[in-house]
């Protein structure tokens, strides 16, 4: 119930905003309803701004509405708690049915401090053939340590890190102190509401050190990346490097506790990591070249390109993209306006988000980029070979809402979120030989001026 910090989840939309979650269609078991959910972190709820809603999609509709006080849901809505700073969809109990987590990431357990983040609660919901069923609440005192401006529950993912066949949970609290803290909740076959296991930048199995401004957790995306049935989990910590906010992104095995830190300088990564490229600032998981491993992509939306960048303005944008090998990751490529269709601007944000999906059905996930800064989204096509520059498909949107925040893949459909305009827009697209053309777009949905409809999706 943070009392004045609203800057927090606004400076990510105008910056980089959140990446939202690469899984494609929201499959469902036999008698579980399938969902998609859309945040609003800046809704009112009984009179209490900022306090946060979460709307719940069928068939592309608004089908529910959730807030903290109302259904089950723990805790009371407060200003500035910001429920649905991150989403996360999977199966966390293992009965076939997706479930959801929810991040408050400005909540506060007992009465705010003022001027300070909050410190941040994640919700659990249950998937079931009547429904989504609370199953309660986690916070940062379940890794073993004493709140504070953690933002915990700022980044959610879901993935099987185990291999035991249901989901884990990975919260990221990129304003935790050391310089941003990672949990993950269900490990071993514990429920995701018991005690979880804590990861930090500085973890002697993890290496380096955390920076007091590095953000490590601020984004996070589970993928198999060396094919070993088991999901990795790639963090990023668009603050850190050796330049300030040059970023990194760090790939663990949080089961055998290994670690490969990425960066801009990095072996097989194109460019060179420069001052508040922010690096790591979106990932999205996704097999754009159908050999059955995950590659990475990796939002870097301080990247410049063209000259004339003012002071305050972000950057052109940059997606560096790793591919699976048995070994990991490896070498790839970096995209941008410059090699896709339209023009880089020095205010573009392209990778500010970013999600991956089969929109054609060939087998190869297309890779969905958000350019916020220029209202537009980028869909580059996967092919046998990876991603093909040749085949990418431009849409798009108004300059000023934000078109592009976040996006997410829904069997053929995109749907892209606004949230300066408070609206998701669903497009639908048309196959090719490779990738897509884009098809007919509707509003799927819309919230209240200033809600930030739309600023996470899963």
């Amino acid at each position: 119930m943070n009392a004045q910090p609203v800057s927090a989840l606004l400076a990510a939309v105008l910056l980089s905003p959140a990446a939202a979650d690469p899984a494609a269609s929201p499959a469902a078991a036999d008698g579980c309803p399938s969902f998609i959910a859309v945040a609003a972190p800046y809704a009112t709820v009984d009179g209490r701004p900022r306090a946060g809603s979460v709307t719940l999609l069928r068939g592309l509709r608004p089908a529910g509405l959730l807030h903290q006080g109302a259904g089950g849901l723990g805790d009371e809505p407060e200003t500035n708690d910001s429920f649905g700073s991150a989403l996360a969809r999977g199966d966390f109990n293992g009965d076939g049915c997706d479930d959801l987590a929810i991040g408050a990431s400005e909540e506060f357990h007992g009465a705010p401090t003022p001027g300070a983040d909050g410190e941040g609660v994640v919700h659990l919901l249950y998937g079931t053939p009547h429904g989504l069923e609370p199953a309660g609440r986690i916070d940062v005192t379940l890794l073993g340590r004493r709140p504070g401006s953690d933002r915990f529950g700022a980044a959610l993912a879901a993935g099987d890190f185990d291999g035991d066949g249901d989901d884990e949970l990975a919260v990221g609290a990129p304003g935790a102190a050391g310089g941003g803290l990672v949990g993950i909740f269900g490990l071993g076959g514990r429920a995701p509401q018991a005690a979880g296991v804590p990861v930090g930048r500085a973890a002697r199995w993890i290496g380096g050190r955390g920076e007091a401004t590095g953000q490590f957790g601020a984004a996070l995306a589970a993928g198999d990346f060396d094919g070993d049935g088991r999901d990795d989990l790639a963090i990023g910590a668009p603050g850190e490097g050796r330049r300030p906010g040059s970023g990194t992104v760090t790939v663990i095995d949080p089961v055998r506790r290994r670690a490969t830190v990425h960066t801009q300088d990095g072996v097989g990564i194109p460019g060179v990591a420069e001052a508040w490229d922010a690096f790591g600032s979106a990932l999205a998981a996704g097999d754009f070249n159908g050999d059955g491993r995950d590659d990475l992509a990796i939002g870097v939306p301080g990247e410049d390109l063209s000259a004339g960048r003012r002071a305050m303005e972000y950057g052109d944008g940059v997606v560096d993209v790793l591919y699976g090998s048995a070994r990991g990751l490896t070498s790839g490529e970096a995209w941008s306006r410059r090699t896709l269709t339209g023009t880089p601007r020095h205010s573009d944000r392209f990778g500010a988000a970013l999600a991956a999906g089969d929109l054609n059905g060939d087998g190869y996930d297309e890779l969905i980029v958000g350019v916020p800064g220029a209202g537009a989204v980028q869909v580059i096509a996967g092919t046998g070979f990876g991603l093909s520059g040749r085949h990418d498909a431009l849409i798009t949107g108004g300059r000023t809402g934000g078109f592009g925040s976040s996006v997410l893949a829904v069997g053929r459909s995109i749907l892209v979120g606004a949230p300066g305009e408070s609206r998701v827009t669903v497009i639908e697209t048309r196959p090719r030989k490779a990738g897509i053309a884009p098809g007919r777009a509707r509003a799927a949905a819309t919230g209240r001026p200033g809600d930030l409809f739309g600023y996470a999706m899963s």
